[in-house]
C-alpha cells in the first residue's frame, strides 16, 4: 500500500488509519476505516459484498447488516452524494465500487494510478446548473462503468444531449482516458457515420469501408465514445457500435438516440421528462418549485431577464405551462424566454392558442416532431419578418457558421448586412440561434429541432436556389483561402472548426450535383474541396467527388484548371486505395496533360512527382526515373529553390534503388531545404515526400557502408513521420525502415518496427502496406531458421502485393524467397526463381540490387547437390564488380566475405585475406552490425590459417 492516497478533499494514509478532510482528522469507527481502505485499494473495481465482509472481518462470520451499516457511515462521513460527489457506488446483486478519481503519492509505477477524466475539446460544456437530472446521470455512470454500453433513449428536446454531457464530465478516469463526442445530427448520409466517428478520432479514412480500421484503431484504447443523435442514421449506428462492444473490450459507448439501438450490449436508460406540478388548485409556490420543470422555468426566465415573483397565482400559471409542455427541457427554456418581452399570463395564453390547435393536427407528425412541433410553431410566429426571413436561410448551414458566412450566405439585393446583423441577434436573444466561443471569435448554429422545423416550411424554390448557390460559393471561396495552410492535425480542438467548415461542403456538393442544383459551381467546389479531402486523407469522399465532378464536366470546362485539379485527385485517391490500376495512371497522365497544354510548370512539377509515384509503387523504376528526369527539366523552368529540391528528391529517390551513385548527392542536396508550405494553385500529393526524402538517404547511407548513421537518421525520420500525423507518409516510412534494421542484422529492431507498420496499415485500411508489413514477417522468419513459415508467408504475400500492382518490394521479397527455398533443399526452385527476377531487375531497373541478387545465385549454387564451386564463384566475382560500379560498400562487403570463405576452403587463406582486408578496413564504423562481424571472425579465422 502507498503512503497517502488522495481523492476529493481527503488524504488516507492506511498505515497510519489516518483519514483527513483539507487537512482535518475525519473520525472513522475501526470497521469503517478498514471498509474504506479495502474499496480504495481497488478503486473502480466491483467488489462483491462477500469478498468485501472477508477482507474487513477476516476472523469472523458477520451478516450482511452489518456492512450496509459501515457502507452507510462511510457514505455519511465522506458527504457520498452531497453536491455532486460521489465515492462509492452499490450495483445491485454484486456489491460495491469505489468511483472517484484516486492519485497516489508514492509507491505505484507510472501507469497505474487513476487517471482523472480529460474530455475531448469537443466535448460540450456542462451546464453550470442542470435540473432534476442528478440521478438520471448517477444512475448512467453506474450503468456505463458496469456495463459499458448505455443509450439515452427519450423524445426530441427531453435533455438527452445535455446528461450525456453530464455523465461524461462526471465519469471516473478510471473508465476512459479520454472523451469523443460525435454530433451524428449534423450527418445526412448514413454512410458517413464512421468516417465522421474517425475524424473526431484524428484517424485518417482510406477505405470505402472505413469501419475495420475504425474498429481495429479502437480495439486497445480506453474511450468513452459519445454518439449523439442517432435516430436518423440508427442502422448503421446499431451495427458499428455493436462491433466497437464486442471487439474493442476497453471502449465504453454512450448513444442518446429517440429510438432504442436494439443490438446485443446495449442498456437503455429511458429519459422520463422533467416532473411537472399536478393541477391541483391548492398547490403552494413553495411545493411546486419542489418539481424540476418548475425549477427549470424560473431559472431560464430569470436568465432572460425577467422580473418575475412567485406567488400562488403565477405558480399555477407556470405549473399549467410546465405540463402543457410535458416537461420537455426545450420547450419549456423556450416558454420561459418569452417572458421578459410578454408576461407570464399572455405568454401562457399564447401558448395556449398556438400549442392547443398544432397537437390536434400532427398525431401522424414524425416523431422528432411531436413534442416540439407546436411550441416551435409559437416561437416562429413570435419572430418578427425579418427574422424569420434570416432563420429561414441560416438554415442552409449545417452545424456550426461564423458570422462572415451568415452575411455571405444570408445577404441579398433585398436584405442588406445590417439586417443580417439585426435579425441574428434577436434571433440569439430569443433562443432560435446558439452560440459558442471559438478562440476570439463567435460561432453560431440552429438548435437541430429549430433546423428541421425551419426547412419544413419550405422556402421559395428561386429564393432557396440562390441561398444554396451562395452557400456554395462561399465555402469554395473557404476551402480556397485555408486550403494552403491546412492543418494535418488529430487535435480535435485544431480540428474541430475545419471539420464542422467539411460539413458545408459536403452539403454544398450535395446541392451542386443534385437534381435542383447546379453542377458548374458543384466542379469548382469540387476541384477546391479534393485537396483538402487528400491533405486530410479523407481519400474515399476525395475519390466520390472527383468522379462526380469529372463525369459532370463540359465543353467549356473541359481541360480547364478544374479538370486538372480533379483528375489529380482522382489518380491519387484511386492509387492510395485501390492500388495502382490502369484508371489511376490514366486520371494522373490527363491531368499532367492539361497542366502541359497550360504551360503551368509548377503543377507539371507536381504531377510528374504523382507519375514517379505510381511508377516507383508499380515496380517501373526506369519509367520513374525519366520521371525524375523530366521534373529536374521543369524545375529549371521555375527556378524557385522548392522547385529544385523537389525535382532533385525525385532524382535521388530513382537513383538510390537504380544505377545508385549520385543518389546521396540528390538526396542531401534535396534535404538542405525546409518544405515549404503547399502553394495556391499546386496539386496535393497526399504525403510528404520530404519523408521519404530522408527514408531514401537512410537506405543510401547503408549502402554506402555507414550502418550506424543509416540506423539513426531512419529512426529520426519515422519519429519526424509519426509526429506528421498523416497516415500515408508513416506506412511509407515504416515499410521502408525496416530493410536497414534488416540489412543491419538488428532483427529485434526489425520486428519492432514490422509489427508497428502492420498495427498502423490494419488500423488505417492500407492494404498495399498490410500485405509489406506481413512480407517483411516472413522475410523475418527465415533470417532466424524458420524457413518452412517465411517462404509461405512471402509466397502469400507477393501475391497480395502483385494483385493490388504494388510491386516496389517485389525485388528484395523475392530474394528472401529464394533464400528460404534454398534452406529447405529446394535448390532447383531457387535457381530459376533467382534467374528469373535478374531478368526483372534488368528490365525494372531496380539495379542497386544486382549485386546481392548475384551473390544470393552463389549461396544458391553453393547448396545445391553438385556443389557447382566455379559457377558460384564467377557469381560472385560478377557480384563484386557490380558492387564496386555502384559503389555500394555494403554490397561489395558481402560479396568478397563470401568469395573469401570460397576461397579459404580451397586452401587460399593468403588470398582470401587478401581480398577482404581492405574492404573491412575502409568501414569505420557499425562494428557490431551482422556483415562486419562476420567478416571480422573470417579475418581471423583467415589469420590463423595463413600463419
Amino acid at each position: 500500500m502507498t503512503d497517502a492516497i488522495s481523492f476529493g478533499p481527503f488524504s488516507l494514509v492506511p498505515n497510519e488509519r489516518l483519514l483527513t478532510r483539507d487537512g482535518t482528522a475525519v473520525q472513522l469507527g475501526g470497521r469503517t476505516l478498514d471498509t474504506l481502505i479495502a474499496l480504495i485499494s481497488r478503486p473502480n473495481e466491483i467488489i462483491s459484498k462477500r469478498d468485501l465482509m472477508s477482507l474487513v472481518w477476516p476472523d469472523a462470520t458477520v451478516e450482511e447488516a452489518s456492512l450496509r451499516f459501515h457502507i452507510a457511515g462511510l457514505r455519511k462521513a465522506l458527504g457520498d452524494g452531497q453536491d455532486g460527489a460521489r465515492y462509492i457506488t452499490t450495483l445491485s446483486g454484486r456489491g460495491y465500487c469505489f468511483v472517484a478519481p484516486v492519485s497516489f503519492s508514492s509507491g505505484r509505477a507510472e501507469g497505474d494510478g487513476i487517471v482523472a477524466i480529460s474530455p475531448g475539446i469537443n466535448l460540450p460544456a456542462r451546464l453550470t446548473r442542470m435540473v432534476g437530472r442528478a440521478a438520471d446521470v448517477r444512475m448512467i455512470s453506474d450503468r456505463l462503468t458496469a456495463s459499458r454500453f448505455v443509450t439515452i433513449v427519450g423524445s426530441g428536446g427531453v435533455g438527452k444531449t445535455t446528461v450525456a454531457v453530464a455523465v461524461a464530465h462526471d465519469l471516473p478516469g478510471a473508465v476512459a482516458e479520454a472523451v469523443v463526442f460525435v454530433d451524428l445530427g449534423l450527418l445526412g448520409d448514413p454512410d458517413m457515420v464512421p468516417t465522421s466517428i474517425a475524424s473526431m478520432l484524428g484517424l485518417s479514412i482510406l477505405s470505402s469501408d472505413p469501419t475495420p480500421s475504425l474498429v481495429a484503431y479502437l480495439r486497445d484504447k480506453r474511450i468513452l465514445l459519445i454518439l449523439d443523435n442517432c435516430e436518423h442514421v440508427i442502422d448503421v449506428v446499431a451495427g458499428l457500435a455493436s462491433r466497437i462492444f464486442l471487439e474493442a473490450p476497453r471502449v465504453h459507448i454512450l448513444a442518446t438516440s429517440r429510438e432504442i439501438l436494439r443490438v446485443e450490449g446495449e442498456q437503455v436508460h429511458r429519459l422520463a421528462p422533467l416532473a411537472v406540478p399536478p393541477d391541483d388548485p391548492d398547490l403552494s409556490a413553495s411545493s411546486a418549485l419542489e418539481f424540476p420543470a418548475m425549477q427549470l422555468f424560473m431559472e431560464r426566465a430569470t436568465a432572460s431577464g425577467a422580473r418575475l415573483g412567485l406567488g400562488k397565482a403565477e405558480a399555477s400559471i407556470v405549473a399549467g405551462i410546465c405540463r402543457k409542455l410535458d416537461g420537455v427541457a426545450l420547450a419549456i427554456e423556450l416558454a420561459a424566454g418569452r417572458v421578459k418581452a410578454y408576461g407570464l399570463q399572455q405568454t401562457a395564453a399564447m401558448l395556449e392558442e398556438r400549442l392547443s390547435r398544432s397537437w390536434l393536427g400532427q398525431r401522424t407528425a414524425p416523431p422528432r416532431q411531436k413534442t416540439l412541433q407546436a411550441t416551435l410553431d409559437w416561437s416562429y410566429e413570435l419572430l418578427s419578418a425579418q427574422e424569420r426571413l434570416v432563420l429561414r436561410r441560416l438554415a442552409v448551414f449545417v452545424g456550426d457558421f461564423t458570422m462572415e458566412a451568415a452575411l455571405a450566405v444570408a445577404t441579398s439585393a433585398t436584405v442588406d448586412q445590417t439586417v443580417i446583423f439585426g435579425a441574428i441577434d434577436g434571433l440569439v436573444a430569443k433562443s432560435m440561434v446558439t452560440t459558442r466561443p471559438s478562440g476570439a471569435m463567435m460561432r453560431y448554429r440552429l438548435l437541430d429541432t429549430t433546423r428541421a422545423y425551419v426547412l419544413d416550411i419550405g422556402t421559395d424554390e428561386t429564393e432557396l436556389s440562390g441561398l444554396a448557390e451562395r452557400h456554395a460559393l462561399y465555402y469554395r471561396r473557404w476551402l480556397e483561402q485555408i486550403g494552403p495552410q491546412w492543418p494535418t492535425l488529430s487535435n480535435p480542438s485544431e480540428r474541430l472548426p475545419y471539420l464542422v467548415g467539411l460539413n458545408n461542403v459536403r452539403a454544398g456538393l450535395e446541392w451542386c450535383f443534385g437534381a435542383k442544383g447546379n453542377p458548374q459551381t458543384g466542379i469548382r467546389l469540387a476541384a477546391a474541396a479534393t485537396p483538402v479531402f487528400l491533405r486530410m486523407s479523407l481519400l474515399p469522399e476525395c475519390l466520390r467527388w472527383s468522379q462526380t465532378a469529372i463525369l459532370a464536366l463540359d465543353d467549356d470546362m473541359h481541360a480547364g484548371s478544374e479538370e486538372m485539379y480533379l483528375q489529380a485527385a482522382l489518380g491519387l485517391s484511386l492509387m492510395l486505395t485501390r492500388g495502382n490500376s490502369e484508371a489511376a495512371h490514366a486520371a494522373v497522365i490527363r491531368s499532367l496533360a492539361i497542366a502541359e497544354e497550360r504551360d503551368d510548370a509548377l503543377n507539371q512539377l507536381q504531377l510528374l512527382g504523382l507519375l514517379h509515384t505510381f511508377h516507383y509503387r508499380h515496380g517501373n523504376f526506369r519509367a520513374a526515373m525519366h520521371d525524375a528526369e523530366r521534373g529536374l527539366a521543369v524545375s529549371r523552368i521555375i527556378a524557385e529553390p522548392a522547385a529544385t529540391a523537389f525535382a532533385r528528391s525525385l532524382l535521388g529517390i530513382s537513383l538510390h534503388i537504380g544505377v545508385f551513385r549520385g543518389a546521396r548527392t540528390e538526396l542531401e542536396a534535396a534535404l538542405q531545404h525546409t518544405p515549404p508550405a503547399q502553394r495556391t494553385g499546386t496539386i496535393q500529393l497526399g504525403f510528404d515526400y520530404h519523408i521519404w526524402t530522408g527514408v531514401a538517404l537512410a537506405r543510401t547511407l547503408w549502402l554506402e557502408g555507414y550502418p550506424d548513421q543509416a540506423v539513426a537518421r531512419i529512426r529520426q525520420i519515422v519519429k519526424d513521420a509519426a509526429s506528421a500525423d498523416q497516415s500515408v507518409t508513416l506506412s511509407i516510412a515504416l515499410a521502408r525502415a525496416v530493410s536497414v534494421f534488416l540489412w543491419t542484422g538488428d532483427l529485434q529492431g526489425a520486428e519492432e518496427y514490422i509489427d508497428w507498420s502492420i498495427s498502423h496499415a490494419e488500423a488505417h485500411c492500407l492494404a498495399p502496406y498490410l500485405a509489406a508489413g506481413r512480407g517483411y514477417r516472413g522475410e523475418l522468419a527465415i533470417r532466424r531458421g524458420e524457413p518452412q513459415a517465411g517462404t509461405e508467408i512471402l509466397e502469400r504475400c507477393l501475391g497480395e502485393l502483385h494483385a493490388t500492382n504494388y510491386q516496389l518490394l517485389n525485388t528484395p521479397f523475392r530474394i528472401s524467397l529464394v533464400q528460404g527455398l534454398a534452406a529447405l533443399g529446394r535448390s532447383d526452385e531457387a535457381l530459376l526463381a533467382i534467374d528469373e527476377l535478374i531478368r526483372v531487375v534488368e528490365v525494372n531497373g531496380d539495379l542497386s540490387y544486382m549485386p546481392e541478387l548475384l551473390r544470393v545465385k552463389s549461396n544458391v549454387l553453393l547448396s545445391a547437390s553438385d556443389l557447382r564451386h566455379e559457377d558460384a564463384e564467377a557469381c560472385l566475382v560478377q557480384s563484386l564488380d557490380w558492387a564496386r560500379r555502384l559503389a555500394t560498400r555494403a554490397w561489395e562487403l558481402r560479396s568478397t566475405t563470401d568469395l573469401a570463405g570460397l576461397w579459404a576452403s580451397q586452401g587460399r587463406p593468403e588470398a582470401a585475406c587478401e581480398l577482404l582486408q581492405p574492404i573491412f578496413e575502409q568501414f569505420t564504423e557499425g562494428f557490431e552490425t551482422a556483415d562486419l562481424r562476420a567478416a571480422e571472425a573470417l579475418l581471423v579465422t583467415l589469420g590463423r590459417q595463413s600463419g
